[in-house]
C-alpha cells in the first residue's frame, strides 16, 4: 500500500494541465522572467500538494508564507515574517521602501505606510533576493492571511514582469480571496473525474471495493483526493453509497470533519486538549503552546502523542495535517472548552509580551461584554493603525465594540472601525460596520461621522440619490459637528464642495447659494481651513472681481500645504486654479499632490488625482499630457487589481476621437447615476467635436443649456467655445455678451490663459479692422501658458480669418503653425479642419502630413518609461513612479533603445520631442 505522500502525489495524476502551468511559471522564473498564480479550491483538492510538487527544485530558493487564523487580524503579520527571513536584502532597498517595511513589521517607528508602498517594498525585497538565483514565494492557506499582507503580496504578484520571482498562492475562495487577487492568473481546482477517483480510491483502500460502491463514493466526495484517501478504509465508506445515490454530491467538508473528530476522540483527554490548544492558536509557536499547555496541566509528551495520533506535526513548528483537522478539532469542542484554551493562550501571550496575540485570544475567551478586554483590543487596533494596517484595525475595533457595553464607547469603536475600513476602500466591511452602528446611544459627532461615511459609500457604489445629495449630507454632518468639533465641521464643509463638484447641476437637497453661505459661516470658526472656506464661499457667492482676491488667498493656502496633506486636495486645486485661470500653478499643485501620493504608495488617492489631472489637461493644457495621465491612471488601477476606471473620463474620450455615440452614451450613463460633472464634461467634449467638424449649429444647441445655467468655476472655461459656436451659427448678440464677460475676467485675473481665450473670443465678435489685433494678442498670450491646445486653436481661427480676408500666404503660415501645435498637443480632432483649410489654399495634404514626426512604435508602458527617462529620472525613480521594480524599468528601456535605434538616454529627449 502506498504511503500518504505517495498517494497524494498519485492524486495529482489527473492534474497534468495544472502541473504544466505551474512548471512553466517556474521555468520562466529560472530563465529571468517570473510571474504569479493563485490555486483555488476546496479542502482536499490538492492545493498544498500541488505547490509542494512544483517547488521541489533546488535551483530556486523557496520562501514559505502560510496563512494562520490567529494572525488574520494582525496587520502585516505575513510581511513581518518575510522581512525577517530576507532581512539582509532590506538594506538594498530605497530608504522610503525600507522604512515602510520596517514600520509595517513593527521593527521601527514612523508614519503609517500605505499598504501599496509596503507592496512595492516587498517587490523590491523579493527582486533583490532573486539576484543570482530565482526565488519562489509560496503562500498556502492564503484565505487566512491578514488583509494587509494579502493586499501587499497581491500587488507584488500583479507587478512582477522580468524579475526572477514567482509568487504562488493556494487557498479556498473564502473571505473574498479571489477578489483580493484580482489581476493575478487563477487556477481553480476541481475534483478528479470519476475514473481517476475510482482508481485512487482502490489504491488507497486496503482491498478493492465493488465497482458500484467505489462509484458511489467517488460521486459523494465530488472527486476530492483527500476525501478519497482519508475515507478509504473508514467505516464511512460503507455509509457513502446510500448517501451518494442522491441527485447531487454530498458536501465533503462535513464528512471529513466528522472523520477527523472521530480520530481525535479516540485519543485520551490530554491529547484532545493539546490538539484543541494548537487548533485555537494555529501560529505553530511551540514555545507559546508549551507555556499555555503548562497552565492547563499539559506537557510536551501530550504533544508528542498528538503527533503519533496523526493529528499534528511538530517540526519545525506545530502544523495540522490538513486545515480540516484544525477546524474539526476546534468546532467539535464546546464553547467552555474553547474559551478555556483561549484564556490560557492569552495569559501565555501576555507573559511573552505578545500584545496583539494576547488581545486576540482574550477576546475569544469572553462571554458577553467585557470593557477591560475591549480596551485591550482598542490598544491593539491602534498598534495596527500605526503600522498602516487599517483593515486589521477595523476588525479589531469591531470586535472591541461587540465586547463593549451599550453606550458612547461602543458607538465610538463602531464608527472608528468603519472609518478605518473606508480609508482603504474596504467598502463591504465599511457598510456592515456602519449598518451595525448603535445610533441610539451615539452622540451628535458620531452620527455626523456616520453621515460622512454613508455619503462616501454612496459615491463609491455610484448610488444615484446618494451621489446627488452628497453635498447636502455633508452640510447635515457639519451641523451635527457644530459647537462640538470645529475641525470635523470645517472638514465636512470642504468635502461638501467636492461632492457639489461631482453632482454638478444634478445636486439635490441644497442650492449652490445655500452651500456658499454655510461654508462662509464655517469660515468664521477658529480653524485652519478658514481661509480656504472663505475663498470657496466667495467663488460661489460673489461677483468675479470681489471674489478673486479671496479665491487667490485660498489657492495659495492650499498650495502651501505639506505633501502629506496636499495630496487630498486635488479637486480643490483644480477648482480654484481653474477659477483663477492659473494653469501653471494648477498643474504644479496637482503634480506635487500626485508625487506625494505616489511617494507614499497611496494608490487610492493617486487614482483620483490622475483622473482630475487628465481632465485639467483637457481644459488649459495638452491632450498628450491628458493621455499620459490616463495611461498612468490605468497603470495605477491595474496595480490595485482593477481593470477599468470607476467612472470613465468622458471628456478625454471625446477629445481623443472615440465614437460620438459612445461618448454620448457614457455621458448619459454618468448622469443617470448622479455624476453631473462627468456628464457636463462629456457634453463639452462633444461640443469640441462639433466645432472640429464645423457643425456649429449642433455645437450651439448642445452648449447653450450649460452656458445659460452656469456652474461655479467650470462654465467660464468653456465660454470661448460657446462664442465660436454662437458666431458661426448666427447668434452674434449672445456671442458678444459672453465674449465681454470672458474679457472682464481676464482684466481682473491678468492670467495669460484667460487673456488668450478672451482675445480669441473678442476677435470672433469684432469687425475685420479690429479682429487681427485680438488674434495676435491671443497667440502672444497663449505662448506663455501650458494651454497648447488652445494655442493651436487660436492659430487655426486666425488662419481661417486670414483666408477669408484673402491674405492667402499669411493664412497658410498660421495654419501650418496651427497644425504643428495641435498635433504636438494631441488635439487630432481639429487636424482635418486645418488640412481642409490648407487644401483650399492649394497646399497638398500629404505634404503637410509628411512634416509630422513618424509615430513611435512603443507600447504604453514603454512610452511612459521612455518619457520619464528622457526627463532625467533614474531607474529607481521611474520604478517608484510606476510601482514596478528597477529591473523592469531597465528591461523596457533596453527595448525602447532597440526600437528607436538609439544607445543612450541623452538621445531620448530629442527622439520623443521631450
Amino acid at each position: 500500500m502506498q504511503s500518504a505522500p505517495e498517494q497524494r502525489q498519485a492524486a495529482l495524476v489527473g492534474r497534468d494541465p495544472e502541473q504544466v502551468r505551474l512548471a512553466r511559471l517556474l521555468s520562466r522564473t529560472r530563465n529571468g522572467k517570473g510571474g504569479a498564480i493563485a490555486v483555488l479550491g476546496e479542502p482536499g483538492m490538492g492545493k498544498s500538494a500541488l505547490l509542494a510538487a512544483t517547488t521541489a527544485d533546488t535551483s530556486l530558493r523557496v520562501v514559505r508564507l502560510d496563512g494562520y487564523e490567529s494572525e488574520s487580524d494582525m496587520a502585516f503579520a505575513a510581511v513581518q515574517r518575510l522581512v525577517t527571513s530576507l532581512h539582509a536584502q532590506c538594506e538594498l532597498l530605497p530608504e522610503q521602501q525600507r522604512r515602510a517595511l520596517l514600520v509595517a513589521s513593527g521593527e521601527a517607528d514612523g508614519p503609517p505606510p500605505d499598504r501599496y508602498l509596503v507592496g512595492l517594498g516587498v517587490l523590491g525585497l523579493l527582486a533583490a533576493a532573486s539576484n543570482g538565483h530565482g526565488i519562489v514565494c509560496t503562500i498556502d492557506d492564503a484565505h487566512l492571511l491578514d488583509p494587509e499582507s494579502l493586499d501587499a503580496l497581491a500587488f507584488v504578484a500583479r507587478r512582477i514582469a522580468v524579475e526572477r520571482v514567482a509568487v504562488m498562492f493556494a487557498g479556498r475562495d473564502e473571505a473574498g480571496l479571489a477578489e483580493h487577487l484580482g489581476g493575478v492568473p487563477q487556477l481553480a481546482l476541481t475534483g478528479l473525474d470519476t475514473d481517476a477517483a475510482v482508481r485512487l480510491l482502490n489504491r488507497a483502500a486496503s482491498e478493492p471495493l465493488p465497482p458500484s460502491v467505489a462509484l458511489a463514493i467517488a460521486q459523494a466526495t465530488g472527486g476530492n483526493p483527500l476525501a478519497l484517501i482519508d475515507l478509504a478504509g473508514e467505516s464511512l465508506v460503507h455509509e457513502l453509497p446510500d448517501l451518494g445515490m442522491a441527485g447531487e454530491p454530498v458536501p465533503v467538508g462535513r464528512h471529513l470533519e466528522a472523520h477527523y473528530v472521530r480520530r481525535a476522540r479516540q485519543a485520551d483527554r490530554a491529547v484532545q486538549t493539546w490538539a484543541l490548544l494548537a487548533a485555537a492558536d494555529s501560529t505553530g509557536n511551540i514555545d507559546l503552546l508549551a507555556a499555555a499547555g503548562a497552565d492547563l496541566g499539559l506537557t510536551l509528551e501530550d504533544a508528542d502523542r498528538a503527533e503519533v495520533a496523526g493529528l499534528v506535526q511538530l517540526t519545525p513548528s506545530v502544523r495540522f495535517r490538513h486545515p480540516l483537522v484544525r477546524s474539526a478539532v476546534y468546532n467539535a469542542a464546546s464553547g467552555v472548552e474553547r474559551r478555556r484554551v483561549h484564556r490560557a493562550l492569552a495569559h501565555a501571550a501576555d507573559r511573552a509580551n505578545l500584545t496583539e496575540a494576547e488581545a486576540w485570544h482574550a477576546a475569544r475567551a469572553v462571554v458577553g461584554t467585557d470593557e477591560e478586554v475591549a480596551a485591550r483590543l482598542d490598544l491593539t487596533a491602534d498598534l495596527a493603525a500605526r503600522r498602516g494596517g487599517l483593515v486589521s484595525c477595523a476588525r479589531l475595533l469591531a470586535r472591541a465594540a461587540e465586547l463593549s457595553p451599550p453606550g458612547e464607547a461602543r458607538a465610538a469603536r463602531q464608527i472608528g472601525a468603519a472609518e478605518a475600513a473606508l480609508a482603504v476602500g474596504a467598502t463591504h466591511l465599511t457598510q456592515r460596520l456602519v449598518d451595525d452602528l448603535d445610533e441610539e446611544s451615539a452622540g451628535a459627532v458620531i452620527r455626523g461621522r456616520a453621515l460622512v461615511i454613508r455619503s462616501a459609500l454612496a459615491l463609491l457604489h455610484a448610488e444615484r440619490d446618494g451621489v446627488m445629495s452628497g453635498a447636502a449630507d455633508h452640510l447635515r454632518a457639519a451641523d451635527l459637528f457644530h459647537g462640538i468639533d470645529d475641525v470635523r465641521e470645517q472638514d465636512a464643509l470642504l468635502r461638501a464642495f467636492d461632492r457639489c463638484s461631482s453632482a454638478d447641476r444634478l445636486m439635490t437637497g441644497v442650492t449652490q447659494a445655500e452651500l456658499g453661505r454655510r461654508m462662509l459661516a464655517g469660515a468664521d470658526l477658529d480653524g485652519r481651513w478658514s481661509v480656504v472656506l472663505r475663498g470657496l464661499a466667495a467663488l460661489i457667492l460673489e461677483p468675479y472681481d470681489t471674489a478673486h482676491p479671496k479665491v487667490r488667498a485660498a489657492f495659495d493656502a492650499v498650495l502651501a500645504l505639506p505633501d502629506d496633506e496636499i495630496m487630498y486636495f486635488g479637486s480643490v486645486i483644480a477648482g480654484l486654479g481653474g477659477y483663477l485661470w492659473d494653469d501653471g500653478s494648477r498643474a504644479a499643485g496637482l503634480d506635487r499632490a500626485a508625487r506625494a501620493a505616489r511617494d507614499r504608495g497611496a494608490l487610492l488617492v493617486l487614482d483620483t488625482l490622475l483622473w482630475i489631472m487628465a481632465l485639467s489637461e483637457v481644459y488649459g493644457g495638452s491632450l498628450h499630457r491628458a493621455g499620459r495621465c490616463v495611461e498612468m491612471h490605468r497603470e495605477v488601477r491595474g496595480a490595485m487589481g482593477y481593470e477599468e476606471a470607476n467612472v470613465p473620463n468622458v471628456a478625454v474620450m471625446a477629445w481623443t476621437g472615440e465614437p460620438r455615440e459612445l461618448v454620448a452614451a457614457v455621458a448619459d450613463g454618468a448622469g443617470a447615476i448622479g455624476f453631473g460633472g462627468v456628464r457636463s464634461s462629456g457634453i463639452e467634449g462633444l461640443v469640441a467635436r462639433d466645432l472640429a467638424d464645423r457643425r456649429y449649429q449642433d455645437a450651439y444647441q448642445r452648449h447653450r443649456p450649460l452656458v445659460e445655467d452656469p456652474f461655479l468655476q467650470v462654465t467660464p472655461i468653456w465660454y470661448a467655445d460657446f462664442v465660436e459656436s454662437a458666431v458661426r451659427s448666427g447668434h452674434p448678440d449672445v456671442a458678444q455678451r459672453v465674449a465681454q464677460d470672458l474679457a472682464s475676467r481676464a482684466a481682473v485675473n491678468g492670467m495669460p490663459w484667460c487673456e488668450g481665450v478672451a482675445e480669441r473670443a473678442l476677435a470672433l465678435v469684432s469687425p475685420d479692422d479690429e479682429a487681427e489685433a485680438h488674434y495676435l494678442a491671443s497667440v502672444a498670450a497663449l505662448h506663455k501658458t501650458l494651454a497648447e491646445t488652445e494655442l493651436g486653436r487660436s492659430y487655426l481661427l486666425y488662419g481661417e480669418w486670414l483666408r477669408r480676408v484673402r491674405r492667402r500666404r499669411e493664412a497658410a503660415e498660421q495654419l501650418r503653425l496651427a497644425l504643428q501645435h495641435l498635433r504636438h498637443s494631441g488635439a487630432e480632432i481639429f487636424v482635418p479642419r486645418v488640412l481642409a483649410e490648407l487644401e483650399v489654399l492649394g497646399a497638398r495634404a500629404d505634404d503637410v502630413d509628411a512634416e509630422a514626426n513618424p509615430p513611435l512604435e512603443l507600447t504604453t508602458q514603454e512610452h511612459t518609461i521612455a518619457r520619464l527617462a528622457a526627463s532625467g529620472r533614474t531607474n529607481a525613480e521611474i520604478a517608484a513612479n510606476l510601482f514596478i521594480s528597477p529591473n523592469t524599468v531597465d528591461y523596457h528601456l533596453r527595448k525602447v533603445f532597440q526600437k528607436l535605434g538609439i544607445s543612450s538616454r541623452r538621445q531620448l529627449a530629442d527622439r520623443l520631442n521631450a
